[in-house]
């Protein structure tokens, strides 16, 4: 029998509800395999006490004969998810010891508020989501469970390396401009950020709220078509962007497809856009050659492959990197030592407590994103540079819509090269903004897009193929990726 750990989300559902096993003795089993991988830096925050008597409560509700998909099951919360049974920090010191009054809408609806998850604490990621590979965090870097000298991607790197490395089935992630798929896709894992608006936003430390959106991350697209089922929905009393759509069964066409005949093209019918943008010389080759790997995968199950154009995606970096600074610096400016936050032990008057309890409280891509987003918002820069930002995002969305014309999903790398090294961009942030070029305008627009594991790169380092849907199309992404995961192995990999 397979050990707990290297058990799916729908599997370990399947034996808790058969009472194969308790949830209290699931909870103890990824608690005792958090303690000894420490080291990779994955987790910020535990609470035996708590997680149990969560666990506890769950075999309560099993034993009195509820049955939910994902009831007892354990996960853990990206660090930005506010909690009331664990600290909240966003990996920065200037939330350090931070407790939280009220659970995120997020984190209710997958635990104890509905579908009945066990927490097993708070996952590390770079400082206010801001960074590509976790080395960001202002507590401690995350290791890659590939390469322990690599990044494991960001900001949701906690989250990609605990699953990666069977700490825990799943978590939860966000994605501003690619940080759950690219850290997803560094790591070996499946995760998908949805719709812009599909998961409640309330109860999640902002970034840059136009374009911050919560996700789950697991081993495979049933394990999170399972999770967003629960996580998605509503939420109109208490954040302005949530869409007034009910939440989907997800999970219910990816289950059915199980049965599906052995010979037959599940895919057939549908067609795949290739933006030739996304396969030029700025992708590294042997991320190229998994990808193309993936893409014939794809077409031996029925698919067609067309070549697209997206003629504007070399603009996203520069359009991102003022809009989402803009909205940073709006959003951090409540972090004064007043109101929220660190405040500095000795200060002279008013203006030396802002000053120092800002330096003490920042790191150094926090505080060069909030001056780039006041500058881009200053008078005399807002129409170069913000308004202008926005009408080319505008511009971005229309090319996006213009594609779907002439195909169903969108298709190519993730990142333009393997997992990099610790520290190795960490004088050279534009190197890091680099990396998320082909995530970053389907952020823009708010489409939803995933990372499905395709193989491995140089160092024996993973690479993930990203699938990119138009508006609502969660459903059609998840099953494309299920079928293929039916006939691949790559999520079923580990280190």
């Amino acid at each position: 029998m397979s050990a707990l750990h290297d058990l799916s989300v729908a599997q370990l559902a399947a034996k808790l509800a058969a009472k194969e096993v308790s949830s209290v003795e699931v909870a103890q089993h990824f608690l005792a395999r958090i303690h000894s991988q420490d080291a990779l830096g994955a987790f910020l925050a535990t609470d035996e006490e708590q997680s149990l008597a969560q666990a506890g409560a769950a075999d309560a509700r099993l034993a009195a004969g509820e049955r939910t998909p994902l009831l007892g099951v354990p996960l853990a919360h990206k660090d930005v998810f506010v909690t009331r049974d664990f600290p909240t920090t966003a990996g920065s010191k200037m939330l350090a010891h931070y407790r939280s009054p009220f659970d995120a809408t997020v984190v209710n609806r997958l635990g104890a508020g509905g579908a009945g998850m066990v927490s097993l604490g708070k996952l590390n990621c770079d400082e206010f989501a801001m960074g590509s590979g976790n080395d960001n965090s202002a507590y401690k870097p995350v290791q890659n469970p590939w390469d322990t000298s690599r990044v494991p991607g960001g900001s949701s790197g906690g989250s990609a390396a605990a699953v990666a490395a069977r700490i825990v089935p799943a978590a939860t992630g966000t994605d501003t401009g690619g940080s759950i798929r690219q850290p997803a896709s560094l790591s070996g894992i499946t995760g998908i950020k949805p719709t812009y608006g599909r998961c409640s936003r309330y109860g999640m430390v902002a970034f840059a709220s136009s374009l911050d959106q919560a996700g789950p991350m697991a081993r495979s697209a049933l394990d999170c078509a399972l999770l967003l089922s629960a996580m998605a929905g509503p939420d109109l009393d208490r954040d302005s962007t949530s869409l007034d759509m009910p939440a989907a069964d997800y999970a219910a066409e990816l289950i059915a497809a199980n049965t599906q005949a052995a010979g037959t093209k599940p895919l057939q019918g549908l067609r795949i856009g290739l933006p030739t943008q996304f396969f030029g010389a700025g992708c590294s080759a042997d991320v190229l050659a998994a990808v193309r790997g993936a893409l014939t995968e794809l077409e031996k199950l029925g698919a067609t492959l067309v070549d697209v154009s997206l003629p504007l995606t070399e603009l996203s970096i520069p359009v991102y990197y003022v809009i989402a600074p803009a909205e940073a610096s709006s959003n951090l400016s409540r972090y004064d030592g007043v109101r929220y936050g660190h405040r500095a032990a000795e200060y002279t008057d008013l203006e030396d407590m802002y000053k120092k309890s800002r330096t003490e409280g920042f790191g150094d891509e926090v505080t060069r994103r909030i001056m780039i987003g006041t500058y881009v918002l200053s008078h005399g820069y807002y129409d170069a540079y913000y308004l202008k930002a926005q009408k080319i995002r505008r511009l971005i969305a229309e090319d996006f819509q213009k594609v779907f014309s002439q195909c169903d999903i969108i298709a190519g790398p993730v990142s333009p090269t393997v997992a990099w090294k610790i520290g190795e961009r960490s004088d050279d942030p534009v190197a890091s903004y680099l990396a998320d070029i082909y995530t970053l305008s389907s952020s823009l627009a708010g489409l939803p897009g995933m990372s499905v594991p395709a193989g491995f790169g140089a160092h024996g380092m993973p690479v993930g193929l990203q699938l990119i849907g138009n508006y609502f199309k969660e459903a059609q992404l998840l099953s494309t990726a299920h079928k293929f995961q039916m006939n691949t192995d790559w999520h079923q990999r580990k280190p």
